[in-house]
């Protein structure tokens, strides 16, 4: 049985390329960085979700008319739908990390979550990152204020985790496109006022279209009938010889992959927000539920079994917080030095990919895993639509199918990694800087990209050592209860970590020693504050 032990090698990073793997300091945050008028914008938005949104679920549920509209609105006027767009457009031309920090307090609602998340994202980022100054003004100030809603058309029915054999077709008509075909699984379907929309000119170069709803030829199929997120609108876009005008080709043709996946690189590190705002509710629920409710004549957040649970979730989601947002800083630091221009929008929009599908992965596993613990906590009581845990429960099982499914992101991460290292934008040199990275540098250099189970062995063990490092990271500058976080975070990593090589190399190693599991100090500090360490 061969050993491997802890290192103790300094933190190194970059600023373009899997972090733990590279050689040059990057940019840090941590959500404890959100100062001043910064912190007030994410007070006011988790107050939005409290006082506007959550009182209202029900009613959403049932889908009441202009109910969801009118809420967007609302948020449109405190400038939430378009934080990061840019602000001579009318948006508030913030950084992508702040943008996601509010989402995350909007995200208390699945529902409402989706569908701010979607207008206020990927509904108008093509158009941010790709689009003409024209098209930026026609577009843009509608979306960012909240008056119009927006959706992202790229799934099919026959086409979804391979995207690109998508079958809609975009013809040139000489003064106009002619599309033609359905597309799936389109959030906000019902209400988007403007979708941008992937198809193949000729039925061979992917490209880009803004495509209205009043535009001739297009229209909108019933809802989709869901397991959650009963008050957003899910359904099928179908162009029927729509007439889209010449000028509406986003970018040009041929590059509309360009298009799709830049934004989901960037959706996929808005959807990390998306999945941690249910999260942080059910949190919420769950500690104040665990301290009301008495059995064996005391509160049942006494009993060890209950603390530990809440210790698990605690670590879960300081871990989660920390990759959100340290990758964030590094989007915005990417933007800061290469945006501007669509080549350099590109450019930022790629330098991180790698790290956006590590938080999609993380985070909503995560959440999946702090609701169905806190579901657990409520018992029986949880299991009824009468107490709030059954649709957060519900809500949360998508966040690990859309945006790329965390199968197909897993398969993305190690071998993306590897590609980059071999354009010479990462190392994949063993960092040795913990347990967890020396068995991820060791783990990357045996990845096999035709056996999929090794490729998603080595993409764990990337994820695992991203979020060890950052939650480490984020440790050492809090102090506190943080750093009991960070070590039952660590525990939990590790094992997992040895998990995933042992599937990779076929070979065992010894763990490193556990620490504490300081179950009661993670367990008091969530009861008392009711929401994340």
């Amino acid at each position: 049985m061969e050993t491997i032990g802890l290192a103790t090698a300094p933190f190194q990073s970059t600023e373009h390329g899997c972090s733990f793997f590279s050689k040059t300091p990057e940019r840090a945050c941590a959500p404890e960085d959100f100062v001043g008028d910064e912190r007030l914008m994410i007070e006011t938005a988790e107050q939005f979700s409290r006082k506007e949104v959550l009182p209202v679920q029900e009613r959403l549920d049932a889908k009441e008319p202009g109910l969801m509209q009118s809420l967007v609105r609302k948020a449109g006027e405190l400038g939430f739908c378009g934080v990061d767009s840019p602000a001579e457009y009318g948006g508030l031309g913030l950084g992508k990390n702040l943008a996601a920090r509010i989402l995350e307090h909007l995200s208390l609602n699945g529902s409402f979550s989706v569908t701010i998340g979607v207008t206020s994202g990927i509904g108008q980022l093509g158009i941010s990152l790709f689009g003409s100054q024209q098209q930026k003004q026609q577009y843009i100030p509608q979306l960012a204020t909240g008056e119009w809603m927006g959706a992202y058309a790229l799934s099919e029915p026959n086409s979804g985790s391979d995207a690109l054999s998508l079958t809609t077709r975009a013809d040139d008509k000489g003064d106009k496109w002619v599309l033609n075909g359905t597309k799936m699984w389109i959030s906000n379907a019902m209400w988007a006022d403007m979708f941008l929309v992937m198809a193949k000119v000729d039925g061979e170069h992917v490209s880009a279209f803004l495509v209205e709803k009043d535009f001739p030829g297009v229209s909108v199929a019933r809802e989709e009938h869901k397991l959650g997120l009963l008050g957003s609108s899910t359904a099928r876009l179908v162009l029927e010889n729509a007439e889209v005008p010449k000028e509406n080709l986003l970018h040009t043709v041929g590059k509309g992959h360009h298009v799709a996946f830049n934004c989901l690189n960037l959706g996929r590190f808005k959807l990390g927000a998306m999945s941690l705002g249910p999260a942080r509710e059910a949190i919420f629920q769950c500690a104040g539920y665990a301290q009301d409710r008495r059995q064996f004549g005391q509160p049942i957040a006494s009993f060890g079994l209950i603390r530990q649970k809440l210790a698990d979730m605690a670590a879960r989601y300081f871990a989660s917080e920390a990759v959100l947002y340290r990758t964030g800083a590094n989007v915005d630091g990417s933007f800061s030095a290469l945006g501007g221009s669509i080549e350099g929008n590109q450019r930022a929009a790629e330098a991180f990919s790698v790290e956006c599908s590590i938080v999609k992965v993380l985070c909503s596993e995560a959440q999946a895993m702090i609701v169905d613990e806190a579901l657990q906590v409520f018992g029986g009581y949880g299991f009824t639509e009468e107490f709030p845990l059954s649709r957060l429960y519900r809500d949360a099982r998508v966040s690990r199918i859309y945006e790329g499914t965390n199968e197909i992101n897993r398969t993305y991460i190690s071998t993306r990694l590897a590609k980059k290292a071999k354009d010479g934008i990462a190392s994949l040199e063993s960092s040795g800087d913990s347990f967890v990275s020396e068995l991820a540098g060791r783990a990357v250099e045996r990845l096999d990209a035709s056996d999929q189970v090794n490729v998603g062995a080595v993409s764990d063990l990337v994820i695992l050592a991203y979020a060890e490092q950052s939650a480490r990271l984020r440790a050492a500058r809090v102090g506190g209860i943080g750093v009991l976080a960070y070590e039952r975070f660590a525990d939990w990593a590790n094992v997992r970590a040895a998990e995933a090589y042992r599937t990779v190399t076929g070979e065992a190693v010894n763990l490193p020693a556990p620490s504490k599991g300081h179950v009661d100090e993670l367990a008091g500090a969530f009861l008392s504050k009711r929401e994340p360490v």
